[in-house]
């Protein structure tokens, strides 16, 4: 299972993504493909992204079931914590663009 969710995405990047997943809501994009469909996906999402932001999240076999990556300015900011993927935050007003290293505590 892979999710994708858009925030002020170019029209294009929509066609694209709903071209070979189904938008369940505005922006919000899901389907099943492999780890090489997958990767090169979120290539295109973070290559055409533009001024918004996207976080893509996909099956895995974890802890948490899950893994997750963001592109663009957000507020979010993924951090490792004892060897799990969390979300921290940011003060409003403050950008982050992701992609950066994540940080650990």
């Amino acid at each position: 299972m892979l999710v994708i969710v858009l925030e002020n995405p170019p029209a294009r990047l929509k066609g694209y993504l709903s071209r070979l997943l189904l938008e369940i809501r505005a922006g919000v994009f899901v389907g099943t493909y492999s780890v090489k469909v997958r990767e090169q996906l979120w290539g295109t999402v973070k290559k055409e992204i533009g001024p918004g932001n996207a976080v893509i999240a996909w099956a895995v076999q974890s802890d948490e079931g899950f893994d997750f990556d963001t592109c663009g300015p957000n507020r979010r900011i993924p951090v490792i914590l004892d060897g799990l993927k969390l979300c921290s935050f940011l003060p409003r007003g403050e950008g982050y663009k992701a992609g950066s290293d994540l940080t650990s505590e």
